[in-house]
């Protein structure tokens, strides 16, 4: 099987992680799936990718920031006017972020400091007790996936990728998917270039975001709330080493859209 880790001949799920308590800063995240998953029954097995949100690796990392603690710049007030948003909130946004890609009534799309285009930053309300607190993206999220996946690795002995996850809408489609922001363990790409299509053409163009992929069908069992933000999708095919999100990362040079 090459360095492939499973085949998907027994097919493909995705098993939510249940009865995780509610994550405060300092968690040992790698450690407490490991313990749920063993009082669930759903040990960790060779080849699982462990999706965990990106909500309780910030809370984890303690990736918080009170509004009240803000002091709004004038940049930050004309910013929140435009959109329509508390301008505390706007600073935040804009400190997370290296420029603003577009900015329209109640809606606020940047560029992260890790690369990401999408909306507020990655900065979110919801998930959180009190109405004045918000999570921040974590500094380094391949850097998070690395330290649970080796946490995972020394309490079970099973050899799994992971994947950190955030919402993420999309242009020119209506809904929002999960999508990595992190990732460790595994290749997040599935470079098919150079492979044979079902009519012996080679393909040429066919790169399958891998990670992504992963990400959203986990979504399907872990929903936007009812505190399940751990599962296990057992099944897919995917290759060991060491790799990062910036490999999902479209170069501005080949990014029309920009």
């Amino acid at each position: 099987m090459n360095d492939f880790q499973m085949k998907m001949s027994d097919g493909v799920r995705a098993i939510p992680v249940f009865g995780l308590p509610e994550i405060v800063s300092g968690t040992n995240i790698g450690q407490l799936i490991a313990d749920q998953c063993l009082a669930n029954n759903t040990d960790p097995c060779d080849g699982d990718l462990i999706v965990v949100a990106q909500k309780i690796v910030s809370k984890s990392e303690n990736a918080m920031v009170k509004l009240s603690t803000q002091a709004p710049t004038d940049a930050a007030y004309r910013l929140a006017e435009t959109v329509g948003k508390d301008p505390r909130l706007v600073q935040v946004i804009m400190d997370q972020s290296k420029r603003v890609v577009r900015a329209v009534q109640g809606v606020l799309i940047v560029e992260t400091h890790h690369g990401f285009i999408c909306a507020n930053a990655g900065v979110d309300q919801s998930n959180i007790k009190g109405d004045q607190v918000v999570t921040i993206l974590p500094v380094d999220s391949d850097r998070s996936a690395e330290i649970i996946r080796r946490d995972l690795l020394r309490v079970t002995g099973r050899k799994v990728g992971v994947v950190i996850s955030d919402t993420f809408n999309r242009p020119w489609r209506e809904g929002s998917i999960n999508v990595a922001i992190g990732i460790a363990g595994f290749d997040p790409l599935n470079d098919l270039r150079g492979t044979k299509d079902d009519f012996n053409r080679e393909m040429t163009a066919s790169v399958v975001s891998l990670a992504d992929e992963v990400a959203s069908m986990a979504q399907l069992v872990m929903g936007e709330a009812g505190r399940v933000p751990v599962a296990l999708v057992r099944g897919v095919e995917w290759r060991s080493g060491k790799y990062s999100t910036t490999r999902l990362l479209r170069p501005s040079n080949r990014d029309l859209f920009r």
